[in-house]
């Protein structure tokens, strides 16, 4: 079964800011197939290079500030140094251990935020993303991530692959550990990350077919799958999970398969 990935929407266009960003736009426009302008118009989202970074802006006043995947600075650097190790909610869903770093399939990877902690912290991590513009965003992150001489060994752990994850044929190898984040709406308008992910979803869509990403992932018998969930959220396809490990914001659904080879 052939399984379309999600295109760029019609009603964002690629632009540029400084005249060394100009290569690097009119490439993006060619393989994603989007108009190249040098301003807005009538789109309603850019892709826009600023000094060899890819940022995603949406058009209009009051409008939420630039998305970009940064693997260096910022949050993620924030996570990577003081985010708890091995003993924060997401090492222990995925099941780390001190002389165990499980192999993850990142099948929903978004901005790759909660990747990247996986693998500075030792996992080796497959990022998988159908939306071209969510794809072209993180390709972009890690191109800058491996010139950074602090994070290079944790980009090198960390491969990316634009696809529908449900294409991937996971059952003569599967990886220990199937992670799932598919996008949900914010109901909350308080913290720049919410705004970011109003921002992506409003232009990629939220995953309709999350419970049939779960029926794949668990068809494909590895060590566990783990489902990333806001607090309150009912279960994917109505499954309980054995395991629930709790954060501030969000909880972790843990599923061991348990499938007969």
């Amino acid at each position: 079964m052939s399984i379309p990935l999600k295109p760029p929407a019609k009603d964002v266009a690629v632009s540029w800011q400084q005249d060394e960003d100009l290569i690097l736009a009119q490439d993006l426009a060619k393989r994603l197939e989007l108009p190249l302008v040098t301003e807005a118009l009538n789109a309603a989202f850019l892709l826009k290079f600023c000094c060899g970074r890819l940022e995603l802006l949406e058009v209009g006043e009051g409008k939420p500030g630039t998305v970009f995947v940064d693997f260096s600075e910022g949050k993620a650097a924030y996570r990577r140094l003081h985010g708890g190790g091995r003993n924060q909610p997401l090492a222990r869903a995925v099941g780390l251990k001190k002389n165990r770093c499980p192999r993850v399939l990142d099948a929903t990877a978004g901005l790759g935020r909660d990747a990247f902690v996986l693998a500075a912290l030792g996992c080796t991590v497959q990022l998988v993303e159908r939306s071209a513009i969510l794809h072209a965003l993180l390709a972009d992150g890690l191109k800058r991530g491996k010139a950074d001489e602090h994070i290079q060994e944790i980009i090198a752990r960390m491969t990316l692959n634009h696809a529908d994850a449900r294409q991937i044929n996971c059952t003569a190898e599967a990886p220990d550990v199937i992670y799932l984040d598919p996008m949900y709406p914010h109901r909350s308008k308080s913290s720049l990350v919410k705004k970011e992910m109003r921002q992506t979803r409003a232009l990629v869509g939220s995953d309709e077919d999350a419970d049939a990403l779960l029926d794949w992932a668990l068809a494909c018998c590895p060590g566990r799958v783990v489902v990333k969930r806001p607090k309150g959220a009912p279960f994917l396809g109505n499954k309980k999970p054995p395991l629930i490990i709790k954060s501030k914001n969000s909880r972790f659904d843990v599923y061991f398969p348990g499938c007969s080879k």
